[in-house]
């Protein structure tokens, strides 16, 4: 009308738009992206554990140093002095604290896990996140723990004259495997536990008796006619890759033994995976 180009409004694109679809199985699909979206919670729980465990203590982080220690002393006069097995040619308490490295981060961390739903029972019951995280968690205490202890190793180690050789390189390697091996079978024992409260008992006593069955005191050279039935425990081979490993000459690595800690590692985890989201959407309810 008053001559001026009209310009014509623009219209939105029906097919630029964003759409939302909710669908039954969802929260299965995102499961995993969620679980990397919460690490910020998981990093949370983690640091609130390891305040809460030391907290209002008068020996802090020294509570980790006592308890290996003690272990060493006792097993070095048990089976080193009174029954007289052979260390292979390496000071008796570095054999024992060797062993006793990977047995220590698996059992703290098998034990914190199993009982990590139940000691979150109001979290679980008020609000949504995966679940798993809460198992994941109690791994970073055990890994502070085990930190004081390699560090209580190394300080011997240098103190009796021997050094540290390049098989510390593939240190890294056995401490994920023993997570791994505390993960899964931590998370079968965490989601038997929110139907089952026996296994508050049951896992206890299991760590105490396998303190005898592996070979935390003594290497199993001593025992050859029983090395198969040794390796049906899988911290047995990881017992052996440690000591391998931190004492370096004169410890052979055991393949097999190594190879059978690694199958069973997986088998756990997968398996362990399987059932705790399988039971994952009644914890709230059973809890």
């Amino acid at each position: 009308m008053n001559g001026q180009p009209q310009v014509p409004s623009e219209q939105p694109d029906p097919m630029s738009r964003e759409e939302l679809v909710i669908e039954a199985g969802g929260s299965d699909y995102h499961y995993w992206r969620d679980l990397w979206r919460y690490r910020d919670l998981c990093e949370f729980l983690t640091m609130r554990d390891i305040r809460v465990r030391y907290k209002q203590t008068v020996l802090g982080l020294g509570w980790a140093l006592i308890q290996p220690i003690v272990t060493t002393v006792i097993f070095t006069f048990v089976f080193g002095k009174l029954a007289g097995m052979s260390s292979g040619g390496v000071p008796y308490p570095l054999l024992v604290l060797a062993g006793l490295l990977p047995w220590q981060l698996f059992s703290a961390a098998l034990s914190g896990s199993s009982a990590s739903l139940i000691s979150n029972t109001n979290l679980i019951s008020k609000v949504y996140f995966p679940r798993l995280i809460i198992p994941l968690s109690s791994m970073g205490v055990a890994l502070i723990d085990f930190a004081v202890v390699l560090a209580l190793y190394l300080c011997a180690s240098l103190w009796l004259g021997r050094l540290p050789s390049w098989h510390w390189a593939l240190l890294p390697l056995f401490i994920l495997l023993a997570l791994v091996l505390a993960f899964g079978a931590g998370i079968w024992f965490t989601a038997l536990t929110v139907k089952y409260r026996d296994f508050r008992y049951i896992v206890p006593f299991m760590l105490q008796v396998g303190v005898f069955i592996s070979p935390i005191g003594f290497s199993t050279s001593v025992a050859p006619t029983w090395k198969s039935l040794l390796d049906l425990n899988p911290i047995a081979g990881l017992i052996d890759a440690f000591r391998w490993t931190l004492l370096s000459d004169g410890q052979p690595f055991d393949t097999h033994g190594i190879l059978c800690s690694i199958t069973i590692s997986i088998l756990l985890t997968y398996s362990g995976l399987w059932y705790f989201r399988r039971m994952e959407r009644t914890f709230a309810d059973m809890i």
